[in-house]
């Protein structure tokens, strides 16, 4: 159903750096960017290797709003390995904890997540469900 969805934050650079750590445990990279000194449009995409971006950071400044509580993304991973590593990747660049890695027998018999917030107070999860 989803074409592609974006977050608006305050810094791209620390941004950009935060999700190219954490996405690429996933098997996602950044395949565009745009992101010139003092442009006040900077933005950054991800998605798979020699695709289009799925994902994209857009620089909105101060002004940025985060969304509410009630809003989480999660993206797929490949394995529980995966998700391991997505949390240690996201702690390790400014994110933090919401959630270890692990089964969540409420949302499914296998289905196994980690959860975190970002630099800017965006709620992620990476899961795997297989």
């Amino acid at each position: 159903m989803l074409h592609h969805l974006s977050f608006g934050v305050r810094d791209i650079r620390r941004s950009a750096a935060f999700y190219d750590a954490v996405l690429s445990t996933l098997g996602y990279v950044r395949v565009w960017e745009d992101m010139e000194e003092g442009d006040p449009d900077a933005a950054v995409g991800y998605g798979y290797p020699g695709g289009d971006d799925k994902f994209a950071l857009k620089l909105r400044g101060e002004s940025q709003a985060t969304l509410g509580a009630g809003f989480h993304l999660a993206f797929a991973a490949p394995s529980r390995e995966a998700v391991d590593q997505f949390h240690k990747a996201a702690l390790q660049h400014g994110g933090q904890d919401n959630g270890q890695p692990g089964l969540r027998p409420d949302y499914g018999a296998n289905y196994y997540a980690a959860f975190v917030i970002d630099p800017d107070g965006h709620r992620i999860e990476a899961v795997v469900t297989a």
